[in-house]
């Protein structure tokens, strides 16, 4: 998953720029991926990164193994103080105040947040915006233009009057002219109306029409929209492991090489490339003259769907691991390194390799029979090496 971020406008006015995402951590670790975008003209920047646990039940209407969040907007309603966080917000979530022309209301009493799942504070409850008689409220909320997206929606609402009142505060939510709730029973514990996946786009107004009945205005306290964001899929789980362990017996690999070694898309490992849909695997290792040292692990093997490895012109040692169970593989450049021990045999039984280049290394032994007469390999092997060569047969 990728969003675009825009820090122009924000450094104009000389102020920070946050930018929120909710996510399912998939194990012990995350990868956030930054790099350049249409609105860049320096390097990628992070000033600091904050990963916080939300409750259970938080945002839990969106299938997080498909989705993500991106915030939007997160607002209180008739507020015009400081903006709200930590420790009002036990997550650190950031509610901003908006105001509008519509009138502001404040709250009489204090309220419990327990009930509603997405747990706001309940500072969000001491105020909202209202009308002075029962007759529609129109907000124009975001205050700013959206792209053509999907969008998860969640409205917050609280009568701020008297709970000994028989009064009553019904109204129906309406989003740009589709109805987004019928006859919402506003009561003084509050209650939340919400939307995981609302097609959106320009302009947003939100139109509370009293109900039938009705003896006051509808009230609004906050809200939160959300970019709903498709995930991309994620490499084989198994090249995963093995590249990181590829990586662990190499010394000066490229800064990228973390998190995801494909993903984000058209964002892969210095030097990797993946295929593409719905199963990413690594198909080709590109690390010539790449200024490598170390070893090359034997986890290489398990790359079951490499076609080529070029790692010519490094300073690479250690013996050529067994590569028989890379069943695809065309390409395979290991010259101009320090490799020692003898070629692996099992390389000649790879059908469908066509280049072995593994001149100007420290190879001993012999040029296995199976590779010097296999047919259509291009086979360099000198100079640079120790290699014997079996004496001819003696005429009888």
């Amino acid at each position: 998953m990728w969003s675009v971020v825009n820090t122009t406008e924000d450094n104009a006015r000389e102020l920070s720029a946050y930018y929120e995402g909710v996510f399912m951590a998939k194990g012990k670790s995350m990868s956030v991926c930054v790099a350049t975008n249409v609105y860049t003209d320096s390097d990628p920047f992070m000033s600091a990164l904050e990963v916080l646990i939300l409750g259970g039940s938080a945002y839990n209407s969106t299938d997080f193994r498909k989705h993500g969040l991106g915030l939007v907007a997160r607002n209180m309603f008739g507020y015009d103080g400081e903006i709200v966080k930590y420790p009002d917000d036990p997550f650190d979530r950031f509610w901003e105040p908006y105001l509008d022309k519509n009138s502001v209301t404040e709250s009489v009493r204090n309220l419990s947040v327990s009930g509603f799942w997405n747990l706001p504070p309940s500072k969000l409850f001491d105020t909202g915006l209202t009308t002075d008689q029962a007759k529609p409220m129109v907000l124009q909320w975001p205050p700013f233009s959206l792209p053509n997206s999907f969008y998860y929606i969640s409205l917050y609402f609280a009568d701020n009057r008297d709970s000994s009142l028989k009064t009553s505060r019904a109204f129906s939510v309406v989003v740009n002219g589709i109805e987004y709730y019928s006859r919402l029973n506003v009561t003084t514990p509050g209650v939340s109306v919400f939307a995981t996946r609302w097609p959106l786009t320009g302009f947003t107004n939100i139109t509370l029409i009293p109900s039938a009945g009705s003896d006051v205005g509808p009230v609004i306290n906050g809200g939160e929209i959300f970019d709903v964001l498709l995930l991309g899929g994620t490499t084989l789980t198994r090249d995963v492991i093995a590249i990181e362990k590829v990586k662990k017996s190499l010394q000066n690999t490229p800064l990228d090489w973390n998190g995801d070694p494909c993903q984000p898309n058209k964002y892969s490992w210095t030097g990797v490339t993946c295929s593409e849909g719905p199963r990413i695997r690594v198909v080709a290792l590109n690390l010539s003259s790449m200024g490598l040292s170390g070893s090359l692990s034997s986890a290489v093997a398990n790359l079951t769907a490499l076609t080529d490895i070029w790692l010519g012109n490094n300073n690479l040692s250690g013996v050529i691991p067994d590569l028989s169970s890379l069943r695809m593989l065309k390409t395979l450049h290991l010259e101009n390194n320090q490799f020692s021990g003898e070629i692996p045999v099992s390389l000649g039984t790879i059908s469908s390799l066509q280049e072995l280049y593994i001149q100007n290394n420290n190879l001993t032994g012999e040029v296995p029979k199976i590779l010097r007469e296999k047919p259509g390999l291009k086979l360099q092997f000198s100079p640079g090496n120790h290699f014997s060569f079996p004496s001819s047969p003696s005429a009888i």
